[in-house]
């Protein structure tokens, strides 16, 4: 059975504590889009750990974890993290790397960076991972597969063609160095030596799990908002973060898809520049609930910036449930509420002096002022309770409120940020 892990909001909903949770019952876990530009962090027996590129569910001795072919993959990265992982006791994973994924060149991340500094104020806030250069790269059909690095004679030839075309622009519009393609080769060279045990058709490896009966977790990066064709255009990623594009991601059918858990976060926050209704413009308000969120705070896995906090958000949570085909929510971060005695709810969108349920394009979300309901606080702490009926009262109000505004069952509840803090609904 495949299962589907993403996020219903702007990313940083804690999906890699969920995947980390699921991945008990897991056979194969999967990373379908994005690559190394948002983390997710986890916390379990092991240790705190902030992973970029490995799937959540490397922790476990008997799945496999795989790195699909819609994945942005920066081998440096993803094996600094395994080195990473392994020094601090987790067992070496079972690690497979799709033939068909496209790697992350040295020169993605200087794009990025160029292109951010020519911009200025009006850059798109990126992690400067490399991200937008590699995609769009993928896309103009320059991009270089892993499979590639195991062909000499193609290698040399592409390598000298894609310098030629890069230093143009690296010269004349950025008036940078350019690149040497004999130094590209040989970090290439580097690059295959290192992932040459892992290579194989993971397409074919997913597709016979399932066939064998298997349980297949399918883990996305960020959340529908940031979607490049249903999030706040242009201030998104660059792959499809959609439970939809998993089955392309992934290399499987659409029909094997049989459940999606949206995870939804019980307040907002976001990392980088873009629209965001319910924030909290008040500094001091929001830097109390950055300093609660999630463990240690709410800062990005990727880049530590502080994240943009705003209220729960039912608009955007709806949508992004809604394109997310979500059969299932799971709510997280409830904990962190416990100080306030009175929550607001952002339940619809005022554009133009008409009140909106309907989550708008981006030119509309500009104008959009948020309608709030308050709930009443509970004034405790949470963590530690296993029983949904053991919650506190307004607190299960503020579950059922959320569960009807989204109009999608809340199965699991996330009351602190260890493996086992989850009550089951």
């Amino acid at each position: 059975m495949v299962k589907a892990i993403v996020g219903a909001n702007w990313g940083d909903e804690g999906k890699g504590k969920i995947t980390d949770m699921l991945g008990e019952t897991s056979d194969v876990i999967v990373r379908f889009q994005g690559g190394s530009n948002a983390g997710h962090t986890i916390v379990n027996n092991y240790g705190k750990f902030a992973l970029h590129m490995l799937p959540s569910g490397v922790f476990y001795n008997h799945t496999t974890s795989i790195i699909g072919n819609g994945v942005a993959l920066s081998i440096p990265a993803l094996f600094k993290e395994v080195n990473e992982i392994i020094e601090k006791g987790v067992p070496a994973p079972k690690l497979l790397v799709s033939d068909r994924a496209q790697i992350v060149m040295p020169y993605h991340i200087l794009f990025d960076e160029c292109e951010e500094e020519r911009l200025g104020k009006k850059s798109f806030g990126s992690t400067k991972s490399g991200i937008a250069p590699f995609y769009s790269d993928k896309f103009s059909k320059i991009g270089f597969q892993v499979s590639e690095l195991f062909d000499e004679e193609l290698l040399v030839e592409k390598v000298k063609r894609v310098c030629e075309m890069k230093n143009v622009i690296l010269e004349h519009m950025y008036h940078k160095a350019p690149i040497v393609p004999e130094e590209l080769l040989e970090t290439l060279h580097e690059y295959r030596d290192m992932v040459a045990p892992y290579v194989c058709d993971t397409a074919a490896f997913i597709q016979d799990a399932i066939k064998a009966g298997k349980n297949i977790l399918l883990e996305g990066q960020l959340g529908t908002l940031k979607d490049p064709d249903f999030g706040i255009y242009p201030m998104v990623t660059s792959s499809h973060t959609l439970a939809a594009y998993g089955a392309i991601g992934a290399g499987i059918p659409p029909y094997e898809i049989k459940e999606i858990i949206a995870v939804v976060k019980a307040y907002s926050s976001a990392v980088g520049a873009g629209e965001f209704v319910s924030e909290i413009l008040d500094e001091k308000v929001a830097d109390e609930l950055r300093k609660r969120g999630g463990d240690g705070g709410e800062y990005g896995a990727t880049t530590g910036r502080p994240r943009r906090m705003g209220w729960f958000d039912a608009v955007a949570s709806k949508y992004g449930c809604r394109m997310q085909g979500a059969t299932q929510v799971a709510f997280t971060v409830l904990d962190v509420l416990g100080y306030l005695d009175e929550i607001p709810v952002c339940v619809g969108y005022d554009i133009d002096g008409k009140v909106t349920k309907e989550f708008p394009v981006t030119s509309k979300l500009a104008k959009a002022k948020p309608v709030y309901e308050y709930l009443p606080g509970w004034k405790c702490d949470i963590r530690g309770i296993k029983k949904y009926e053991e919650l506190p009262e307004n607190c299960r109000k503020y579950i059922e409120f959320v569960e009807k505004e989204i109009g999608v069952k809340i199965t699991m509840v996330s009351n602190g940020p260890g493996r086992s803090d989850i009550i089951y609904r």
